[in-house]
């Protein structure tokens, strides 16, 4: 079969390529998938350079998420032919992932996937979307049910999906993007207001600000975030789920203190398959985007290595949907 594998030269240095590789053969508790759609993710990419914190063992087939049917089954869960989804855990990691014709994964990572979404749809969400939706549940589930959200990192996959569900769902989205070329795609997304990276003043030393925000979703971590805790209104709720900017967060305690505010860490990787199978009946319900077709850019197995090239310069825009 066909699979984008990356392989170890020596330290440091690595390479990628389509590649014919065995089928693999599944064990017990195991499926077999005939992988239909995957897609790109921040983390593949790093996979792809052989980032250690990612993937430790070469050669390696990238791919975080796949969505595709049942081709074979070690398990009373599932039979031949079931349309399943497979995001997180392993997968991709040190597991080989979703880039390859045939995925072999353990039944307790596999759900079916829901009503309203088929392999395609559910991978142009994909684990960006999946963490998109888990950043507006946990609004919702700390009575952020309206008001005026902030997202950073807005024209990435995780960012532009947020703002698409929160505008759909009549929240008031402000997005940060430093791409002044992309006001009008985020405008087209639901953003109320777009303000340019540059403008946003992280270099302001002052711990705490006027309280603008009802919540914040954070893609890219850093002074970014913490910025954003100043601005974010009594009560209310902060996400994170990205480091693109920096793992770091220099913050100072006031707006938790004064204002009661809430930091919520976002991980769609390890959390319980029956959360991962709720957030997914929203996406294919009430957080059901109809404009999610603008956000992608459709590509197979060939295309792969120069969209990481573009996701790891930050020229890439949305999602990656990979046909396998």
């Amino acid at each position: 079969m066909k699979a984008f594998v990356v392989e170890k030269l020596e330290d440091k240095k690595f390479t990628s390529s389509i590649k014919e590789i065995d089928i693999p053969e599944i064990g017990e508790n195991e499926v077999l998938i005939k992988a239909s759609y995957s897609s790109l993710n921040y983390k593949d990419a790093l996979s792809s350079i052989g980032n250690p914190g990612v993937t430790r063992n070469f050669p390696h087939v990238t791919g975080i998420d796949v969505a595709g049917e049942i081709e074979q089954t070690n398990s009373q869960e599932f039979k031949k032919g079931d349309k399943v989804v497979v995001t997180g855990y392993d997968l991709g990691m040190n597991t080989d992932g979703g880039h390859q014709e045939y995925v072999k994964v353990p039944t307790s990572w596999v759900i079916k996937i829901p009503n309203g979404l088929d392999e395609k749809e559910i991978m142009t969400f994909g684990t960006a979307g999946l963490t998109a939706a888990l950043s507006v549940n946990e609004l919702e589930e700390n009575n952020i049910s309206s008001g005026k959200v902030l997202v950073t990192g807005a024209t990435g996959g995780v960012g532009s999906i947020a703002v698409s569900i929160l505008s759909k769902l009549n929240y008031e989205v402000v997005a940060i993007t430093g791409k002044k070329d992309k006001e009008e795609f985020l405008k087209t997304l639901g953003a109320s207001e777009v303000i340019l990276r540059d403008e946003f003043d992280i270099s302001n030393k002052k711990p705490l600000l006027s309280e603008t925000y009802d919540a914040v979703i954070d893609t890219v971590g850093g002074d970014f975030l913490a910025h954003s805790l100043k601005l974010i209104k009594h009560s209310g709720v902060a996400t994170c789920c990205g480091l693109t900017s920096s793992f770091e967060l220099n913050t100072n305690v006031f707006p938790f203190i004064l204002r009661g505010i809430r930091l919520i860490g976002i991980d769609s990787v390890e959390i319980a398959l029956e959360k991962k199978e709720k957030i997914w009946n929203k996406i294919a319900n009430e957080y059901k985007i109809t404009n999610i077709d603008k956000l992608v850019t459709k590509i197979d197995l060939s295309d792969i290595k120069q969209a990481y090239e573009n996701i790891l310069s930050s020229k890439s825009i949305g999602r990656y949907l990979v046909k396998i």
